[in-house]
């Protein structure tokens, strides 16, 4: 029954397990002189975390099967438009520094590419996975371009000019969200094998998605603690995820349903992987913007449940069919 749970409700429970042990670590005595090996650990977990994640997934997908639809370059300007829109106003608009944590964080909801797990949810709702898993890669790849290209910007480095910190972030950003890629191509056609053997786990991607985002979701909640920010703040950042989920599950459903594919397009648009978008907005932006796509964890998951009980109850309503 405890493991049935678990399944059911592994996300809320990665969720709560990062913010606890938030709260148990910084409490502990002993963890204190190991604080600097604990920062470097996980420095390191979650880009691995995060690879892996996509590494299977990616392992499902054939070139052959990539086939762009009419949806994908909408919802994609969709996406580079909202991001040089948001971009310009913090760059060319003086504002105070706890309001610049609100825009950074809608920015960061809208440039996140599509969740490796949005497939799963696209499937059971009847959806086209393909075609989500097309769009997947390619708002990988805008985001391996927009990322680098557009956060130096935002909130310069300190001692690195624009190139050197536009080359740090690409050299970090791209290989994470292309290099998974790359290597589940090159298994498929020389080490078939190995391919196999992955393709026979790409479910721990989820469990691996579940780790990762237990880390970040501590990280966030030490933002929050050692935020001296107002409350009000906080509030309005998880507000701008609010609004920056609901915006994208209707626009990408209303383009996707001229095409036939409106369950695809919302997912692809609105199901966000917000365990990188954390670590982004954590790691490239002010820590407090990362409150954003931590709430935006909340309310796709409501969205999405309240769209698989829909769709329960319409199977529960339809004739069986006895041939």
């Amino acid at each position: 029954m405890i493991i049935r749970f678990l399944k059911d409700w592994t996300l809320p429970v990665a969720m709560l397990a990062g913010a606890l042990s938030y709260f148990f670590f910084s409490r502990v005595a002993w963890v204190a002189p190991c604080k600097p090996l604990l920062h470097q650990l996980i420095a390191f977990l979650t880009p691995t975390l995060i690879f892996a994640q996509l590494l299977l997934t990616f392992c499902k997908v054939e070139v052959r099967d990539l086939k762009p639809r009419g949806w994908h370059g909408w919802l994609l300007l969709f996406q580079v438009v909202a991001v040089l829109f948001f971009t310009y106003l913090l760059v060319a608009l003086p504002m105070p520094e706890i309001y610049r944590d609100v825009f950074e964080a809608a920015m960061v909801c809208l440039v996140c590419p599509t969740a490796t797990a949005a497939a799963v949810i696209t499937a059971k709702l009847g959806g086209s996975a393909a075609t989500l898993t097309t769009y997947t890669l390619l708002s990988n790849l805008m985001a391996a371009v927009a990322v680098p290209l557009l956060f130096p910007l935002v909130e310069p480095h300190e001692g690195l000019s624009f190139f050197l910190a536009f080359l740090r972030i690409l050299q970090k950003v791209f290989p994470l969200l292309l290099c998974p890629f790359l290597l589940a191509q090159l298994l498929r056609y020389f080490l078939p094998p190995v391919h196999r053997w992955l393709m026979d786990r790409h479910e721990a991607a989820f469990y691996l998605w579940a780790v990762a985002l237990a880390i970040v979701s501590g990280q966030t909640v030490r933002s929050l603690v050692n935020s001296e920010a107002p409350s009000f703040v906080m509030w309005l950042i998880a507000l701008a995820g609010l609004l920056t989920c609901v915006v994208q599950f209707l626009l990408g459903k209303r383009v996707g349903q001229h095409y036939g594919e409106r369950l695809s397009a919302g997912q692809a648009l609105g199901q966000k992987n917000t365990v990188l978008a954390i670590w982004m907005a954590y790691t490239y932006l002010q820590p407090l913007s990362s409150v954003g796509p931590g709430s935006y964890v909340l309310w796709q998951n409501l969205i999405n449940s309240y769209q698989l009980w829909k769709k329960r109850k319409l199977d529960a309503h339809q004739p069986v069919s006895h041939q």
